[in-house]
């Protein structure tokens, strides 16, 4: 509770009263975290007046930049790891939870994960999609265009939902 206050605090002194570029840049490194992603960072930038094409641009990127050494990289870490016997704990819980949501990717493998990151519901997302590519051993090129994809789609969701879908033509 209390790390959602200070994020709240956060939110409130340091991006309400920037200029326009330190707001984009708070939105771009809000949707860089997992879980948040861009699911919570463009109802930030919208609360915080952020024209709905920037917020949804600076967000997307955001939300992408973690995907490629998400998808190279954990299953070498999370190996390295447990073989030293660090955080072993963490990472079995990781990689158990990343495996009981790909079931439902089991049988459309590249659309089951674009559509798996598409939906804006908690513990889906890039993150977890790239992880789960990751430890199926998914191709990883096409696991990115397809995350790429459902991230896309999750942007189109929540920049609708976050601005109403009659008020982005008024820009």
């Amino acid at each position: 509770m209390k790390l959602a206050e200070d994020f709240s605090k956060f939110i409130q002194t340091s991006l309400l009263t920037a200029p326009l570029l330190n707001k984009a840049l708070g939105v771009f490194f809000i949707s860089m975290l997992p879980i948040i992603e861009l699911r919570g960072a463009i109802p930030v930038g919208a609360a915080l007046g952020l024209p709905w094409y920037l917020n949804m641009a600076v967000s997307v990127i955001g939300n992408l930049l973690p995907v490629p050494f998400i998808l190279w990289f954990s299953v070498k870490v999370f190996d390295f790891l447990k073989k030293h016997n660090i955080c072993t704990g963490v990472i079995k819980k990781i990689e158990d939870r990343a495996m009981r949501r790909s079931e439902s990717l089991a049988t459309g493998e590249f659309i089951g994960l674009m559509l798996f990151v598409a939906i804006p519901f908690p513990g889906t997302g890039a993150w977890t999609g790239a992880l789960i590519a990751a430890l199926l051993q998914f191709d990883r090129k096409k696991s990115f265009w397809y995350i790429t994809l459902g991230v896309l789609i999750a942007a189109i969701i929540m920049i609708l939902v976050s601005y109403g879908a009659l008020t982005i033509f008024k820009h």
